[in-house]
């Protein structure tokens, strides 16, 4: 029996085919090797195992029971190795492919995205990170139509069944206003006193992100008065500063926004934010998924 240990992956190929072709021509060129060869490395495998696994006369091929015997197992051996080979090479792109990290405000955050960059490459430092800024069109930054594979969002998201996510931080959201707006002056702002005023709005595409940042929460169902809509941070501030509209802001965001011309202030009424790295749920067991998660987790202390 130690004999068979060194049969061949490609022996079992070629038994296989001279099997199901019984015809040692045919078998021949499915395989892509000369009869003789295919011939030659049959007798082979039937002088290492000791045993004649096919009958040849005049009638043509046919398994003896020996061979009728081997057939089922030569199967599944050569389908467990299909199955290896294609899990090596899922492993193989999955170790070497890149990973697309979406965002749409710059993270900041006191060096956040440096610190999870770190951990992740000495985790995976064969795989490549390429960062992709989204406009605030796409609440999801990316991963809705797969341009991302991971992406820093605000919370909630829209068909937020869709996702996974770890929490990085939770901020207040403060108002930001023009320096000279009758509001300015005060030390801190309650909600209720600005809800009447013209508000800056994300895009209609951002869905519950647009009504989030509008404080639609804290309105009691009184809808709010639309000032401009604006879909980056650049926007934002030209509007502010226009005097467009005030809007509110998570606090990590405020050296964005207050280049001049620009205040923010404490405002009462209104639950924090929550940005959050987030995936695709069926991406969850990606093995670069993963690990940029437990990168970011690790470095904002929620493991």
């Amino acid at each position: 029996m130690a004999m068979t240990t060194d049969v061949h992956g490609r022996d079992l190929r070629y038994f296989v085919a001279v099997a199901e072709e019984l015809h040692f021509t045919r078998a021949a060129e499915r395989v892509y090797v000369s009869q003789p060869a295919l011939s030659k490395q049959i007798r082979a495998l039937e002088k290492q195992l000791g045993v004649k696994l096919f009958r040849r006369d005049t009638q043509g091929v046919e398994l003896t029971a020996a061979g009728a015997a081997l057939l089922p197992h030569a199967r599944q051996v050569l389908q467990a190795w299909e199955e290896a080979a294609a899990a090596v090479e899922r492993a193989r792109v999955a170790e070497h492919s890149t990973l697309v990290v979406g965002m749409s405000t710059s993270l900041g955050r006191g060096g956040l995205l440096p610190a999870i960059r770190s951990r992740f490459t000495a985790a995976r430092p064969e795989a490549t990170v390429k960062l992709r800024q989204i406009t605030w069109d796409d609440a999801t930054a990316g991963l809705a139509d797969g341009d991302t594979d991971v992406a820093f969002v605000w919370l909630p998201l829209p068909d937020q069944e869709r996702y996974a996510w770890t929490v990085v931080v939770e901020e207040p959201r403060l108002l930001a206003l023009p320096d000279g707006h009758h509001l300015a002056g005060r030390a801190e702002i309650d909600f209720a006193d600005v809800a009447d005023e013209p508000f800056l709005a994300l895009p209609r595409s951002a869905g519950r992100l647009r009504d989030f940042w509008l404080g639609t929460d804290a309105r009691a169902g009184r809808p709010p008065h639309i000032g401009a809509e604006v879909a980056s941070t650049e926007e934002t501030y030209e509007a502010l500063v226009a005097g467009l509209g005030i809007c509110l802001i998570a606090r990590g965001n405020v050296p964005l926004i207050t280049l001049g011309g620009v205040v923010t202030r404490p405002v009462t009424g209104l639950t924090p934010t929550r940005y959050a790295l987030a995936w695709r749920r069926e991406e969850g067991l990606r093995p670069l998924v993963r690990a940029y998660a437990e990168a970011c987790r690790q470095v904002t202390g929620r493991v």
